[in-house]
């Protein structure tokens, strides 16, 4: 799996903080859920943190999901 990258977060005056990906707005978190996410991105790799925290990232069931006979396309009909 490939390691996230190309997402930022800008804390804003009023506590809460703003994560973006490549520039565009991801998410915004206020109050507690600010406060969570700012001492767990101090404390590990912030790509990881903020790629979890916005629901930007792979499951591992990618394949799975695309083999599914209700996700084939109708090739060979």
């Amino acid at each position: 799996m490939p390691r996230p990258e190309g997402f930022a977060y800008v804390e804003q005056s009023d506590g809460s903080v703003t994560i973006t990906h490549h520039g565009r707005p991801a998410g915004t978190l206020r109050g507690d859920r600010a406060v969570r996410f700012l001492a767990e991105v101090q404390g590990a790799d912030p790509q990881l943190v903020m790629a979890r925290w916005t629901g930007n990232y792979r499951r591992g069931n990618e394949r799975t999901a695309r083999d599914h006979p209700r996700n084939r396309s109708h090739r060979g009909r």
